[in-house]
């Protein structure tokens, strides 16, 4: 599946446009053809939609607080809407076959966080998945060291409200609702980011 560069923008760093596309084919490698003929939600899609670009679902949805831009793609819809404000997600219950959010989860305080989860969590259908990436805890000084040199966003490093462990991220999925034996955990990048996907009971 390609996934095109990323548009040259200020404020992305150098490595930018390669770490969205290794976190797209991250999160399609996790989602299975089956639930691929019904919706996906991408909560934090951005100005520009990268991994709902380069997923196939017969329908396709994507949400961010920031300016969206108008496409004309067939079966793609974006909508405005701040998921850090604790307001309901705009979609009624059971609607969604997949819920995404690559590299958002450390960007949302502790409260606001946990009220998405439960969100997310109502808004998939039974059967449905909900897939995440987030930095594990350890990279922090990392990613502040790249962040000087240029090669990722000072700016969206610097808007990182916590940093997690793979046991934090199960565990706060678990108090959304989703059951322990339903959450599979895993790595990628050499240990540096952590994938989870999280399945809403049957």
């Amino acid at each position: 599946m390609s996934v095109p560069d990323w548009p040259v923008t200020r404020g992305h760093g150098l490595l930018e446009g390669f770490l969205a596309r290794q976190r797209a084919r991250r999160a399609n490698s996790l989602i299975p053809a089956v639930l691929r003929t019904g919706r996906i939600l991408d909560l934090g899609c951005g100005s520009y939609p990268t991994f709902l670009l380069n997923t196939k679902f017969a329908e396709r949805y994507g949400v961010d607080r920031v300016t969206l831009p108008t496409l004309n793609v067939q079966n793609l819809k974006l909508i405005a809407h701040d998921v850090s404000d604790r307001s309901p997600l705009p979609f009624r219950d059971d609607f969604f076959d997949v819920v995404t959010m690559l590299a958002v989860f450390e960007h949302l305080e502790s409260g606001p966080l946990s009220s998405l989860l439960i969100e997310i969590r109502r808004v998939l259908r039974p059967g449905g998945i909900y897939v995440m990436t987030t930095p594990l805890r350890w990279t922090e000084g990392i990613l502040k060291a790249m962040s000087r040199l240029g090669l990722v966003s000072h700016e969206e490093i610097g808007e990182h409200e916590a940093q997690y462990t793979s046991n934090d991220v199960a565990a706060l999925l678990a108090v959304a609702g989703f059951h322990s034996s339903l959450i599979r955990r895993g790595t990628f990048e050499l240990g540096v980011n952590l994938w989870a996907v999280a399945q809403k009971e049957s």
